[in-house]
């Protein structure tokens, strides 16, 4: 298996670890010096990894109705309407999502995006390879994000 996939599960594996026994209660807490909580994090590291593996590449997705509203860039658990998805549903899209990665994405990591694609802070990344790659970056962040809010719970 290519390394990626080793460090894309490894990461994964982390953060789900730092999910671990959090209830639902919990997972919505906003933190004073945070912008936004453990639901939140979980649902936005799924978004992005979704839409780095297979939106930019034209395949096939699995993103819930309402997501991109509730954890997308921007977006604040302040501003959430509607029904949301249980942490545990959070906590099992994340656990199934690295295997579609892997069988949907093996055969072709070097293939160049239509349409690079340049991140908020000015990278611009132009194939498969390159967005799984920088996933591993964004994941990290949110995870530290959630432990950082546990801690402070």
């Amino acid at each position: 298996m290519h390394f990626l996939f080793n460090q894309l599960a490894f990461v994964r594996k982390l953060t789900l670890k730092e999910a671990e026994g959090i209830d639902e209660e919990t997972s919505l807490v906003v933190p004073a010096g945070f912008s936004n909580n453990i639901k939140w994090n979980l649902g936005h590291i799924y978004l992005v990894q979704e839409r780095f593996a297979f939106y930019f590449t034209g395949d096939e997705w699995v993103m819930p109705d309402a997501f991109n509203g509730w954890f997308g860039r921007g977006t604040k658990p302040e501003d959430w309407t509607g029904k949301l998805p249980e942490t545990d549903e959070l906590r099992a899209l994340l656990e199934q999502q690295t295997e579609r990665i892997i069988q949907q994405t093996a055969h072709r990591l070097p293939h160049p995006l239509d349409e690079p694609f340049t991140t908020s802070t000015g990278l611009t990344l132009s194939s498969v390879e390159e967005m799984l790659t920088y996933s591993l970056h964004h994941e990290g962040l949110h995870s530290e994000t959630i432990k950082s809010i546990k801690r402070v719970l």
